[in-house]
């Protein structure tokens, strides 16, 4: 990235109905792909006590939020995906300090739902997408 902060003052935690199907798809397309690979990475996060919140940073370039997990260009999609988590987006000013709980109360369930936080031109925000059953 061109070494711009990324800063969110007011943040909804829950689903965003403006993910329109520009974005839906090319999200769904490219989870449905690495999906296996997220809920592994989850896991490990969790059992690990590194956090009770992973999050997964999808944006079409490199950004200081995690670490790159997925390569976008190595896999042939369209987002590189980030893994990161509830403490990392605090200290790096994404989540305020009073946004903490407003995140916790909003989070679902790392074993069934994905925590994205997708990061592009038009939209940046937090969304879940449930894992696909096997």
């Amino acid at each position: 990235m061109d070494g711009t902060r990324i800063k969110i003052y007011t943040m909804d935690y829950t689903n965003d109905p403006e993910l329109n199907g520009k974005y839906l798809g090319t999200i769904t397309k490219d989870f449905a792909t690495v999906s296996d690979t997220l809920m592994e990475a989850s896991s490990q996060i969790r059992k690990r006590d590194i956090s009770k919140y992973p999050i997964f940073v999808f944006a079409r370039q490199e950004v200081p939020l995690g670490g790159l997990l997925i390569n976008a260009d190595e896999l042939n999609l369209e987002w590189h995906v980030f893994a990161s988590y509830l403490e990392l987006f605090v200290q790096q000013g994404i989540v305020s300090q009073e946004g903490i709980e407003a995140f916790q109360n909003t989070y679902r369930d790392p074993n069934e739902y994905c925590c994205l936080f997708v990061l592009d031109e038009e939209f940046t925000n937090f969304v879940y997408i449930p894992y696909p059953e096997d």
